[in-house]
């Protein structure tokens, strides 16, 4: 880098503009920076809730990233697009409002990361200039060099240097060889110079008596600084006491130390701005205000300006600033700010996206491994932690159950398995569409669909909870079943309305007979000797009905057909009796019943098998449990005789069945010895059933 710099980049606005004539360098505003950085990177369209939406995949990326808000990351973008297309959003700010821990500051903690990393990409660096030698002007003292203080793009810049913006066209044209066009083009994002910018370039103009040649001598061009600690390009202000936080935490102040230097008290440079949060990101940044409406009114006041103008103002000196503003704000702090009315309008210049909890079960997986943990866990004496293989889903399907609304339309389950995209027996995705739009009707925004539940923070402590038990620290492993316990325990201690609380308990109830039939599944697993046993017998009743009418069964009742997962050509035998029992388990009495079950179960398996090659029925809970119960009947009369078998383990033939499950749990199911004990001491009781 250095020996092309040296050869050819020498720090000139001359040229800087070159470059950007050339197309090697930009000069964009933050919105359309933001907006390219997002609409460059791969875009998809999933359907979530009953409804086709966009899914950015610049918030995918990383060990850990952003997981669902997909209408969240919708009306970010739209915001972002609209403003870097001159809309009426580039006069706004971008306000998440929701529950604590449901991600608001982990997505814009993510999305300033994102931008440090583009804006380090070569073609997308922000740079700025700084005036050089002036000790020869006499009435700056020991100051040498000044930087411009909002980070302000040389662009700006060059559409300043004339007197008159008709000059600065001109000059453009004759001394750096613009074409009109491309004049025009850049005139679309011109502002004035800040206050202390363009006095010292007037001062600069008199000392050289306006040739422009030595006053461009002085101007050196250098990239802004991408520090995350610095708080350049990326800063953040987080809302502080009335007593501590002032304007100047914001805007800057007059500076003692300047003002040693400078004779002249007119000269705008004696205020330091970025003493403040918001010069620091002004050339082009993002402004991250956390807890915004926490903040004293004065403070808010101040926002109300900058946001509405992009503009800082000490003592009447204006300092033009490009800088997309993103805050965050809990319901309560914004709902007590709604309140006030003489606070509408700084309302009024914000765009509001309420931030709802993830509410789809199988992503949620990924926010609980979030909770627990990437790392190797250890108990207290150093030695490995295991991880329950049921323990992520335990929590997982707990922590969304609170988040679901109750509905008349849907039970809890069913409005589970059709936010996750699943099937929910004879209820369709349409059902659940209806019950969102009825309940964002209401006016109190927690009743709104997924705005209320046990967050990500609130998963977290119950996981530590579970990890600092002496029984989990004895056992060397993190049981699954325990997770409801200390879930009831993080419910006691931190949710203060009494019907909130019962819901929460209720719910937790639900995910326990979840947990249960996930645990008879994986005992037959084990009972057979194979983790996919049931997911084979599943697919082997579905395969059954959809050939039991084939013209091609013969007599034997063999079945021939092309498994569409795997291509290969397979023959099965229809058993009668097998599809029978699973029938009369789903409580399907008459002949028309059942044959509308197949119906649906035949469309189900033509829709999903061609977007999911291999769907497998796996969440159709109702069949797994019918298929489970029909096995266990015929194989060992009964779940019940296998408990007792299980339970009592006095004769030879029990202790040997006992410890064959224990080895294919150990051994194929990803179990520890104690979670595997654990769990089959847990089958063998009679809670949660039902």
């Amino acid at each position: 880098m250095t020996q092309s710099r040296n050869r050819k980049d020498d720090g000139s606005l001359a040229f800087h503009l070159q470059t950007v004539q050339k197309g090697t360098r930009r000069y964009e505003n933050v919105f359309q920076s933001v907006a390219r950085m997002i609409l460059a990177d791969q875009i998809e369209k999933v359907v979530v809730n009953g409804r086709t939406t966009h899914d950015f995949k610049l918030f995918r990326h990383g060990s850990k990233h952003a997981i669902g808000m997909y209408d969240e990351l919708n009306s970010f973008v739209s915001f972002v697009k609209d403003a870097s297309e001159g809309g009426s959003s580039k006069e706004m700010a971008f306000v998440l409002v929701g529950e604590p821990g449901n991600g608001k500051t982990f997505f814009v903690e993510y999305l300033c990361a994102c931008y440090r990393n583009f804006l380090q990409q070569e073609g997308n660096r922000k740079y700025s200039f700084r005036f050089t030698g002036m000790e020869k002007l006499g009435s700056y003292g020991k100051i040498d060099k000044i930087e411009s203080q909002t980070y302000e793009d040389p662009m700006i810049l060059a559409m300043n240097l004339g007197e008159t913006q008709d000059q600065s066209r001109q000059l453009l044209a004759d001394e750096f060889g613009f074409k009109s066009q491309e004049i025009d083009k850049h005139w679309e994002n011109y502002r004035p110079m800040g206050a202390c910018s363009s006095y010292i370039l007037a001062d600069l103009r008199n000392h050289y008596a306006g040739k422009l040649a030595d006053v461009l001598k002085t101007i050196e061009i250098f990239p802004v600084p991408l520090s995350e600690t610095l708080g350049t390009v990326t800063g953040k202000y987080a809302a502080k006491d009335k007593i501590t936080s002032s304007a100047v935490d914001l805007l800057g102040e007059e500076s003692i130390q300047r003002l040693l230097h400078i004779s002249d008290t007119n000269n705008p440079y004696r205020f330091d701005l970025r003493r403040g949060a918001l010069a620091r990101v002004a050339g082009g940044g993002i402004h991250f205000s956390d807890e915004i409406y926490k903040n004293k009114k004065d403070l808010v006041q101040v926002y109300l300006g900058v946001i509405q103008n992009r503009m800082i103002e000490i003592d009447g000196y204006k300092w033009p600033i490009d800088t997309l503003i993103i805050a965050t704000s809990n319901n309560s702090e914004f709902n007590r700010f709604l309140s006030e009315k003489e606070e509408a309008p700084i309302i009024d210049r914000c765009r509001v996206c309420y931030v709802s909890h993830n509410t789809n079960y199988r992503l949620q997986a990924q926010l609980t491994a979030y909770a627990i943990g990437s790392d190797s866990k250890t108990t207290l004496n150093a030695e490995l932690l295991h991880q329950d293989p049921n323990l992520n889903y335990a929590a997982s399907v707990t922590s969304v159950l609170t988040r679901l609304p109750r509905s008349e339309k849907l039970t809890p389950i069913e409005t589970m398995k059709l936010a996750a995209g699943e099937v929910a027996g004879e209820k369709s995705i349409k059902t659940l569409a209806e019950v969102i739009d009825t309940l964002n009707q209401e006016a109190d925004i927690t009743k709104r669909f997924g705005q209320k539940g046990l967050g990500q923070r609130n998963l977290g402590r119950a996981i530590q909870l579970m990890v600092e038990s002496s029984e989990t620290n004895e056992g060397q492993c993190m049981f699954a079943f325990d997770v409801f316990g200390t879930l009831e325990r993080i419910v006691l201690d931190y949710v203060t309305d009494p019907n909130d609380r019962a819901k929460y308990q209720e719910d937790i109830k639900i995910a326990r007979s979840l947990y249960r039939e996930r645990v008879m599944t994986e005992m037959f697993n084990a009972y057979m000797d194979e983790p996919q046993a049931i997911r084979k017998d599943v697919m082997n009743y579905v395969n059954m009905i959809i050939g039991i009418d084939a013209e091609n069964l013969g007599p034997d009742k063999m079945w021939k057909y092309r498994d569409p997962q795997s291509g290969e050509l397979k023959a099965l035998k229809m058993d009668q009796r097998l599809i029978q029992s699973v029938e009369e388990r789903l409580g399907l009495k008459t002949e028309e019943q059942r044959e509308t079950f197949r119906t649906s179960v035949r469309k189900i398996y033509g829709q999903k098998i061609s977007l999911e090659a291999d769907y497998d029925f796996m969440d159709n809970l109702e069949l797994v449990k019918a298929v489970t119960d029909v096995r266990l009947k015929s194989d060992i009369a009964g779940a019940g005789s296998l408990v007792g078998a299980l339970a009592n383990r006095t004769n030879e033939e029990n202790q040997k069945l006992y410890d064959r499950m224990i080895e294919t749990m150990l051994g194929q199911l990803g179990y520890c010895r104690t979670c595997a004990q654990k769990t089959i001491e847990y089958f063998c009781t009679q809670e949660d059933e039902g």
